[in-house]
């Protein structure tokens, strides 16, 4: 079975790596995907966000990496064959934030939404917090990135 694991990447972080690595284990080909999110400004290219997946996902030798950055969620799985949405989940903010788009994939075209509890050792990190991070203590949070990563240099 193929999954999507959707987001906007920016940056990838641990976390993410981890869910990613988590759900090639469950799905015999997972695409994480960069995908457009109009509540977010970019702060990095979406070219740097796929490489940085890539060199996530270098030893995953059933994921792929791809981008979606016009149009629905669904319309990309609908294109792709692919019926299961993963997301990761650092608590009920994250949980209330996640169910109405679930229902709504679920509704507009039977895509599921499967979610994996982010790693409590893992789970303050956010995209956004990683880049306050940097920008407040000029790079010394390296440790919230992927570690194959080039991001605070």
């Amino acid at each position: 079975m193929r999954a999507l694991f959707p987001g906007s990447f920016d940056p990838v972080t641990q976390g993410h790596q981890d869910i990613l690595r988590r759900a090639a284990l469950l799905f015999d080909e997972v695409v994480v995907c960069v995908m457009f999110n109009a509540n977010k400004t970019g702060r990095f290219p979406v070219t740097e966000r796929l490489g940085r997946l890539r060199a996530a996902a270098t030893d995953l030798s059933n994921v792929t990496v791809d981008s979606h950055t016009g149009g629905l969620l669904v319309d990309y799985c609908g294109r792709a064959g692919i019926d299961v949405v993963i997301r990761g989940v650092r608590g009920v903010p994250d949980l209330d934030y996640e169910m109405p788009m679930a229902r709504m994939n679920h509704e507009l075209a039977g895509v599921e939404t499967i979610f994996i509890a982010a790693n409590p050792a893992l789970a303050h990190i956010s995209s956004t917090l990683v880049t306050t991070m940097k920008c407040d203590l000029s790079g010394s949070c390296q440790c919230v990135t992927c570690a194959n990563t080039a991001l605070w240099q």
